[in-house]
């Protein structure tokens, strides 16, 4: 008979499970500890328990981990010096394409176009647990719902983004996270559907999954109280405090008590890697005017500024430059964390 299934597969290739993994490279009491106390803190900011303000600073996406950890290293040197901020880094590893591209460390750790997902997810597991630690809590934007099995108790906080915002999936596999989530709005600057999102993530679910030994299973959830929005701009920016204004009345009439992030990339910065300081400078005058609806703001920053195409001869990589986003460089990102720490 004419097979009617796996037409267009070329391959299966069986995966490590995530229980597997975690015996390989298990979470420390160093890691633990920063895991516990900064998720407990960005929920208490999100309440209004903590009054730092947290800050989701780091490189657009992670392809080199010795410049993570330098960049790391140099980050949590000037978190003391930062009293009323909660900086967490941001290590991104799975990269959402409007078309094709580079789909992210996890998926391709070599930078050959590739798929290696178990490397992948090795490497990105092995980089969070040495980032935290040092006691430098992580964030990530979750794309895959498989791959919080492998790494989500290390990370602090999670990102929805703005393509995904309205998945069913998505915010099913937020509804069982075990951290804090930030439902951005979508592409074209719609707020209702991050708003939406926050409806469903709240609720329990149950959906497809696997388990912790790798096999398929149904996945039931009791709901995340810990979720938010994150204005990141989209036809045009939204961060001027109307706008903001606006999105935290919504959020209270659907029952939210009212905590906006503002993504000072993206639409918000017009896709120009230099706007994300005057972006910044902006929210910083509207809480010193006295809104309070801010409780945090992301910003794309890594140890040069720019950003570079992948070359074909992969030893002309320059070091500590993103091959995604323009970022900030780390001059600017120092300068811009010792102002937001003074503006408050």
């Amino acid at each position: 008979m004419e097979p009617t299934d796996d037409l267009n597969i070329v391959s299966v290739s069986p995966l490590i499970s995530p229980f597997e993994l975690k015996q390989s490279l298990p979470i420390t009491p160093a890691s633990h500890q920063t895991v516990v106390n900064s998720r407990q803190a960005i929920v208490d900011i999100l309440n209004r328990k903590d009054p730092r303000f947290m800050v989701v600073m780091g490189p657009c996406s992670i392809y080199d981990p010795d410049a993570a950890l330098a960049y790391a290293r140099q980050l949590q040197a000037l978190v003391p010096r930062l009293p009323k901020l909660m900086v967490v880094m941001r290590t991104y590893f799975e990269k959402p394409r409007t078309t094709v591209g580079w789909k992210g460390y996890i998926h391709d750790p070599h930078l050959t176009g590739q798929t290696d997902i178990a490397t992948g997810l090795r490497l990105s597991r092995e980089l969070l647990r040495q980032i935290t630690e040092m006691g430098l809590p992580v964030a990530t934007e979750l794309l895959d719902p498989i791959v919080p099995q492998y790494i989500a108790d290390l990370v602090s906080w999670a990102s929805i983004g703005a393509r995904t915002t309205e998945s069913q999936t998505h915010r099913e596999m937020a509804s069982g996270l075990s951290m804090p989530v930030g439902f951005k709005n979508s592409t074209e600057g719609n707020v209702d559907v991050a708003i939406n999102a926050l409806h469903a993530a709240v609720q329990p679910h149950g959906f497809l999954g696997i388990n912790q030994q790798g096999e398929t299973a149904i996945i039931r959830t009791k709901g995340n109280p810990h979720g938010h929005i994150i204005l990141r701009g989209g036809r045009a920016p939204n961060y001027d405090p109307a706008t903001i204004q606006d999105a935290a009345a919504k959020m209270k009439k659907a029952g939210f008590t009212p905590a906006i992030m503002v993504d000072c990339s993206h639409g918000n910065s017009n896709k120009q890697f230099q706007n994300q300081v005057p972006v910044a400078h902006a929210v910083m005058a509207a809480i010193q005017a006295g809104n309070r609806d801010v409780v945090g703001v992301m910003i794309e920053s890594n140890l040069m500024e720019g950003n570079q195409p992948i070359p074909a001869d992969l030893t002309q990589i320059r070091y500590g430059v993103s091959i995604t986003d323009s970022c900030i460089g780390w001059d600017d990102t120092a300068a811009l964390l010792q102002h937001i720490n003074q503006a408050l």
